[in-house]
């Protein structure tokens, strides 16, 4: 029997949209030999990824969430506004539960991370075009470990930068424009809702989950 998630004669036109080079050469290697898949256009960010998208349509969008000008997750919500039923993969090395649901909460129908083997990615973008969504188990385990979410607030999810970044309270409140009394307040929260004993723990969970990143 031949694959099951192969088409039938219908060619799956592909976007990929990665800031480095090598990976897009690696994706285009990876399916090159695939009768049924063409990469029909690649963008080095996510501004250039919408354009892109915009300008040749295709059936599934490969697409970073780490790039710069304009991320993944922004090119996810703009590429969803130009065609609602556009099919997206997010390929990216973060495995955190919060960078999962940020780019499924975006439009993704598919989360891979790029050490997927090469069938792996394959069955995916032919799920993806058939409008399938495409979630694999270590994906789906790793959303499980933290359900039900407590998620950060945007303002607790900057002072937290700001400790990864080794600023003490007074520092933080005097960068945010606030008190230190209420820096330490969004710091109680922070430890209630990851679970967290100190600051450094909380750091260390919050980069484990992907909630922050030491790039940002």
């Amino acid at each position: 029997m031949g694959d099951p998630t192969a088409t039938d004669g219908v060619r799956i036109r592909v976007l990929t949209a990665d800031d480095h080079p090598i990976v897009r050469a690696g994706i285009a290697a990876m399916i090159a030999n695939e009768p049924d898949i063409d990469i029909v256009a690649e963008g080095r960010d996510g501004a250039e990824a919408v354009a892109l998208f915009e300008a040749h349509r295709p059936d599934v969008v490969l697409m970073d969430l780490r790039m710069p000008r304009v991320d993944g997750v922004a090119a996810i919500l703009a590429i969803r506004a130009i065609e609602p039923n556009a099919r997206v993969i997010a390929l990216t090395t973060y495995d955190g539960d919060a960078d999962i649901h940020r780019a499924l909460s975006a439009g993704a129908g598919a989360y891979l991370i790029k050490d997927t083997m090469v069938e792996q990615l394959v069955a995916a973008i032919r799920l993806a075009a058939s409008g399938k969504r495409v979630i694999p188990p270590d994906v789906a385990t790793r959303l499980a470990e933290f359900t039900p979410r407590a998620d950060l607030s945007a303002r607790e999810q900057e002072v937290l930068r700001h400790v990864a970044n080794g600023l003490g309270n007074k520092e933080i409140a005097q960068a945010l424009g606030r008190s230190a009394d209420t820096v330490k307040a969004h710091l109680e929260s922070i430890f209630e809702k990851l679970g967290a004993r100190d600051r450094t723990h909380a750091v260390t969970i919050a980069l484990q989950r992907g909630i922050i990143h030491l790039d940002e």
